[in-house]
């Protein structure tokens, strides 16, 4: 196995096979931790991590927060409006200040992408990318591969079928970039508009009917709309998406019965999944949230100098 000697993380794209499943090993090492009685380890105890989000989040900046406390960290959360970009100081400047109060570890949630790559280069701190615009967000591709894993043992060989917004999603992305590295068979299923015919020269392939892979998926990865990020022409319109592509509860029944069904949260309930559908014996959605944070551990530990898998 390979060692991690790396100190960012700031997508999966420039990591290799041997380093993702260092860190899926490191996760599964840790994610005992949450099922003790006390359940802390001290093995980033002395370190300080600061949540910078720049971008609003729940699940994300909670999921480290409670990752780098199991770890015995001390943590600070900061946010854009609680910050001096406020008063028109940089992004660089305001990392630079956080090093300078001995910040061992940034977790940077950025609008633009390429943000978290950018401070890695100027800082001595560990960067970890927890969502940089539309570009990664490799924390999430990680839990979802390990999730995936758990329940199958392997993702060689599987058909993952990443369902929705493909073109304004860093989920998508960094589940692209560490599912084909692991040799699963990536299909992006969604409306032309956003998923273009151009992300086949990543290895993946594209189709725009959903009913053409229901009956092959081993996992279906259901994206939220980001609507945020897109212009209104890029979106048929909710009726109709609902209708082309939301996982109803007819498309459901067409899942083989080992078919996982993931999403990466928040869920739009009655838009790319059916309230009965999510909650059903398939989804492993709140799994996923759980093993964020064994994953989150694993990426902590592992940037911030942690030697080996923990026993």
């Amino acid at each position: 196995m390979s060692s991690w000697k790396r100190k960012d993380l700031t997508g999966l794209d420039e990591l290799d096979a041997d380093e993702i499943t260092f860190l899926l090993d490191t996760a599964r090492a840790f994610k005992g931790v949450g099922k003790r009685s006390l359940k802390k380890v001290p093995a980033l105890r002395g370190k300080t991590l600061v949540n910078f989000f720049v971008e609003p989040s729940t699940r994300t900046r909670t999921s480290f927060e409670i990752a780098a406390m199991r770890l015995s960290a001390d943590v600070v959360n900061i946010s854009a409006t609680a910050s001096s970009l406020q008063k028109g100081e940089t992004l660089k400047d305001t990392a630079l200040n956080l090093q300078a109060l001995q910040a061992d570890i940034i977790v940077l949630r950025h609008s633009s992408p390429g943000s978290s790559r950018f401070l890695a280069e100027r800082l001595e701190s560990s960067i970890i990318n927890a969502g940089d615009g539309a570009h990664e967000h490799p924390t999430q591709g990680l839990l979802d591969i390990f999730t995936i894993r758990e329940k199958f043992g392997r993702i060689e060989g599987l058909n993952v079928a990443i369902v929705g917004d493909i073109l304004f999603s860093r989920v998508a992305r960094s589940n692209i970039f560490g599912l084909l590295k692991l040799g699963a068979k990536v299909t992006l299923v969604g409306p032309s508009t956003l998923v273009p015919k151009s992300f086949e020269k990543l290895g993946v392939r594209v189709i725009h009917r959903i009913d053409d892979v229901l009956a092959e998926a081993d996992v279906v990865n259901l994206l939220r709309i980001q609507h945020e990020r897109q212009r209104k022409e890029y979106f048929p319109g909710l009726g109709e998406y609902v209708a082309l592509f939301g996982l109803t509860k007819a498309r459901a029944a067409k899942l083989k019965p080992s078919c996982l069904i993931m999403h990466p949260g928040p869920i739009n309930r009655g838009i790319e999944i059916d309230s009965d559908v999510a909650d059903g014996a398939q989804s492993v959605i709140l799994e996923q949230v759980t093993n964020g944070i064994a994953v989150r551990m694993a990426v902590l530990y592992s940037c911030a100098g942690g030697a080996g898998v923990p026993a």
